[in-house]
């Protein structure tokens, strides 16, 4: 068999997954990698924009809260994305919002930090627009967890006569990760973080 022909092959089976969780997203389904759940999705509306607010379930897996305890610093990203549904093309993306996250062990003070920012975290802190420290990692982690009426889209973003839907994405950065490790990560099931949520834009879908 040809090199090209394993190829194909390699790359039809690539397409096909993407299609069925493309699929999934937009039937409203669920995609959880590693028992992440969320709590009380909300979305508010109000002359500023869209606010999101929920809560994420999730345990830190023993290998990355091992990495931490070895000063190595995690990366999460939170996406909203306000999708345009078209049948026939693909679904028109209107607006996308990004928090990202990076939680941090401090041996010498033994505490947690968390740096939040709007575009990624480099090593030297730049473009970080929040820190804050915690006593104990169960602490951090209710930082990362709670959402409080993040700010996602602008009122405009939302056209109430077209088709539209939300997508949320929680992961782990394993981009932030040294680069070794990336390759490792991506086939490890401890270092799998990750959730999708999709939800149709609706009057109703506002509190």
């Amino acid at each position: 068999m040809s090199d090209a022909w394993m190829l194909c092959k390699t790359w039809t089976r690539l397409l096909l997954r993407g299609l069925v969780l493309n699929c999934l997203i937009s039937m409203g389904v669920t995609y959880a990698d590693n028992a992440v759940s969320v709590e009380d999705f909300q979305l508010q509306r109000s002359d500023e924009g869209i606010y999101l607010s929920t809560r994420l379930n999730f345990e830190m897996p023993p290998s990355l809260e091992d990495a931490l305890n070895r000063g190595m610093p995690l990366g999460f990203v939170m996406q909203a994305d306000v999708m345009r549904e078209r049948w026939y093309w693909a679904d028109k993306l209107v607006n996308r919002t990004e928090r990202y996250i990076r939680l941090s062990y401090q041996p010498l003070s033994k505490r947690w930090r968390i740096y939040v920012s709007a575009q990624p975290i480099q090593s030297t802190g730049l473009g970080v627009s929040l820190g804050q420290s915690y006593d104990s990692l169960a602490e951090a982690l209710q930082g990362i967890q709670r959402i409080s009426r993040w700010r996602i889209a602008d009122v405009l973003a939302i056209d109430s006569s077209a088709k539209q839907r939300l997508d949320f994405r929680f992961r782990l950065d394993l981009s932030q990760l040294p680069q070794p490790l990336q390759f490792g990560a991506l086939g490890g099931a401890g270092w799998g973080l990750d959730y999708v949520q999709s939800l149709k834009l609706q009057e109703d879908s506002f509190k």
